[in-house]
């Protein structure tokens, strides 16, 4: 993967991760990943809508998964996809918590662990930064 897809892909995501929304600049430690949507091992490819931002943490807890159980329902669901769904319609801000609305959304807040204690304080920390 070249620099200049590598540059589109965290432009595209105006720099922040694709799933929990935490931004690179609040965590200027730790440099965000170019992640496969779809693993290669699933036959993921390098084009650009198979390519997301994610944050290292993101990233890791992801792994090649496609789906994981709604922790509601104890159903398969797939796992959201920033290329084909809309944060918005499976996700919402509570505070620094994020809940999953949908079988998708609380399916991928278990399985990232979008909520562990870590990631909390950065966004609380972020809101507080914003409300001054």
């Amino acid at each position: 993967m070249d620099e200049r897809l590598r540059e589109f892909v965290r432009n595209r995501a105006a720099d922040r991760c694709e799933y929990c929304r935490i931004p690179q600049e609040a965590l200027r430690f730790a440099r965000f990943h170019i992640e496969h949507i779809r693993a290669r091992q699933h036959g993921g490819t390098d084009e650009p809508e198979n390519l997301a931002l994610a944050c290292r943490r993101c990233n890791l807890f992801k792994g090649p998964n496609l789906t994981s159980i709604d922790p509601q329902t104890g159903q398969l669901a797939p796992l959201f996809n920033p290329r084909v769904h809309h944060w918005e319609d499976h996700f919402a801000t509570v505070g620094a918590v994020i809940a999953g609305m949908t079988a998708i959304g609380r399916a991928t807040v278990a399985l990232l662990n979008m909520n562990e204690e870590e990631r909390l304080i950065v966004r609380e920390e972020r809101r507080a930064e914003e409300l001054k």
